[in-house]
């Protein structure tokens, strides 16, 4: 036994009707405390807890997680991590043993995500209403992407910004700006897609055989080119893999100018957990928007 609290074995003892017999922390991000559990009928699951969490906060990633495999095919080319059980403050998902990606990684991570998009969403935002993310930004359904957009991410984030004093005036006057003209920039009228919500590398692993697996969403109905701006964000995702999704769900005129567009929420966010060089990334992604429009 490795000496975990005896309070978290007991948790998963009644939990998963098995008895615990290692435990071992891995990295799980910087709010959940992640650990690698062996239990005694074989099994090996993922076990991430919370000391204090915010109201459902385990359960949304779990439905996320749902939702979001139940938009692929059983032939996709991408897998969704599974829910092994989830209560308060606990969620439990089966083991994934990570290796390094194939030559046809990207390309059939591509594939899969046009598929995943494509399946759509019955609004944008969630039906159930609930936050995402670490600064519990709402999803409140809405008919359109510009309004989503706006009264969802970026309003909500220029206020946050404004209390913890996150971002210069300017900027945020620049980005109130954003938010009242989204209906301007191009390929607003698409559908809602289902989407992962949080994109990142990271997010996306790769097992020991090359194939890609999706983890820690914030699922919502959205505008598809979030997902892919988020994927440029920090890199971690070739040339193939969007030659790929372009491929299977072409892509509106613009959509590459449009990243900085989709990438503000995103650097917002981190400018107000983070600080470091976020706020002057926010500020580059205000000037890029800039070139392709008339915003001040």
């Amino acid at each position: 036994m490795s000496g975990e609290p005896s309070s978290f074995e007991d948790r998963l003892r009644a939990v998963l009707d098995a008895d615990v017999l290692e435990v071992s922390r891995v990295g799980g991000g910087d709010v959940a405390d992640a650990r690698r559990v062996v239990l005694d009928d074989g099994r090996v699951v993922f076990a991430k807890t919370h000391s204090d969490p915010p109201p459902m906060f385990f359960e949304t990633e779990s439905a996320g997680l749902t939702w979001l495999a139940d938009g692929l095919s059983g032939s996709s080319t991408i897998d969704v991590a599974r829910v092994v059980a989830v209560e308060p403050g606990l969620l439990v998902l089966e083991w994934i043993d990570e290796g390094a990606p194939m030559a046809s990684t990207d390309v059939d991570f591509g594939r899969g995500l046009a598929e995943l998009h494509r399946s759509g969403a019955p609004c944008f935002g969630r039906s159930d209403r609930r936050t995402t993310g670490s600064r519990a930004l709402p999803n409140e359904p809405c008919a359109t992407w510009a309004e989503f957009y706006a009264s969802n991410r970026l309003l909500p984030l220029a206020r946050l910004s404004a209390d913890e004093q996150a971002l210069p005036p300017g900027a945020i006057d620049r980005l109130v700006k954003v938010a009242e003209r989204l209906d301007e920039f191009g390929a607003a009228d698409e559908p809602a897609a289902r989407l992962h919500g949080d994109l990142w590398a990271g997010n996306r692993l790769v097992d020991s055989s090359g194939g890609n697996w999706l983890i820690d969403p914030a699922a919502h109905g959205g505008h598809r080119e979030f997902d892919l701006a988020m994927m440029r964000l920090f890199g971690g995702f070739g040339a193939a893999c969007f030659g790929a999704y372009d491929d299977e769900f072409p892509l509106a005129d613009g959509w590459e100018e449009r990243v900085p567009l989709h990438q503000l929420a995103p650097l917002v966010v981190h400018a107000i957990k983070f600080d470091g060089g976020y706020p002057g990334a926010v500020e580059r992604a205000l000037d890029a928007i800039g070139e392709f429009d008339t915003i001040d």
